[in-house]
Order: C-alpha cells, then sequence, then structure tokens
C-alpha cells in the first residue's frame, strides 16, 4: 500500500482555520475598518442550525452578510454561531465549517472557495480539491440575507490563483 500526502484536505484544514482565526477576533474585537464579510454556507447540512423558514427559502445554499449589524458571535472548534437580521427579525444561525462554500472580504478583494467534487458511483467520500482564491465577489443579491451594496469605490479585480498549476 503506497502512502500519499492529501494536500487538498490539508488545504481545506488550513483555509478553515484561517476563517475561525478571522472570526474569533472579530467576536473579541469586533469588524476593524471597513471589513465585512460574505459568507455562504450549505443549509442542507446536517450540523447546520437555522429556523425553518430560512431552510426553506434557501434549501441549497445561503449567503449571510457581517457588516453593520450581527449580534452574540460566538466561534468555537467546528462552526460559528451568530444572530443575524433578516428583515427586522433577528435570527440565530449556526455554520459549521465544513458548510462554507465561500468566505469573501470584498474590503480587501480577498476570497475563498471551497469546491466540492460530486461522487461518480462509488462508495466513499473522495478528498475535496483546495480551495482557490476569488476575484471580486460575485454575490447574488436573491441569494443574500441582508444584501448590501460594497460602499468602497470600484477597484480592479483581485488575481485568481489556481493550486491545480501547482500539482503534479
Amino acid at each position: 500500500m503506497s502512502r500519499s500526502i492529501d494536500y487538498g484536505n490539508l488545504m481545506h484544514e488550513a483555509m478553515r482555520g484561517l476563517i475561525r482565526k478571522v472570526l474569533t477576533d472579530v467576536s473579541e474585537n469586533g469588524l476593524p475598518g471597513a471589513h465585512h464579510f460574505f459568507i455562504t454556507f450549505d443549509t442542507s447540512h446536517p450540523d447546520a442550525e437555522l429556523a425553518d423558514w430560512l431552510s426553506d427559502r434557501y434549501p441549497g445554499e445561503m449567503t449571510v452578510v457581517m457588516q453593520h449589524w450581527y449580534d452574540k458571535l460566538e466561534v468555537g472548534e467546528d462552526g460559528f454561531s451568530v444572530t443575524l437580521n433578516f428583515g427586522d427579525a433577528p435570527e440565530p444561525l449556526f455554520v459549521p465549517y465544513d458548510a462554507i462554500k465561500t468566505f469573501v472580504d470584498p474590503s480587501v478583494e480577498f476570497g475563498l472557495r471551497f469546491e466540492t467534487q460530486e461522487e461518480d458511483g462509488e462508495e466513499g467520500a473522495k478528498a475535496p480539491p483546495p480551495p482557490e482564491m476569488l476575484p471580486s465577489p460575485t454575490v447574488k443579491a436573491t441569494q443574500m440575507a441582508e444584501p448590501k451594496a460594497p460602499t468602497d469605490k470600484e477597484s480592479k479585480p483581485a488575481d485568481v490563483v489556481s493550486l491545480d498549476s501547482f500539482r503534479k
């Protein structure tokens, strides 16, 4: 049996650790400057917790915005909980890190996308490819819980880095 290094899962773990570290800092010190986050996650993930009306409205994925109003941000090892405002109705959410599909901070043109591979009829999970850097955010307003247009002036898109080019 040959042994190999699972770079895809190692990268996912590292990038989710980065998100955890950023959210921990925000929970302790607040959002600095113009920073804000668009976080897209899988609402059907078995460990995701959200109101029934939200999971009915967003059955596959939902993008939440952490910017002007959020409350009770608590960061744990497996995910984070936060209360967000949905049409003047505060709703608590729990988002597991492995349910996150994208994490974008448009104020500094930073983004992560976690890709998943569909299983081709095989039993067992395949290792997902590593996250990729996103260009400037492309978030549909209809999918956002609290749509907000960035107030920063227009800026050039970020460079896209594909980790596939470094694979053998």
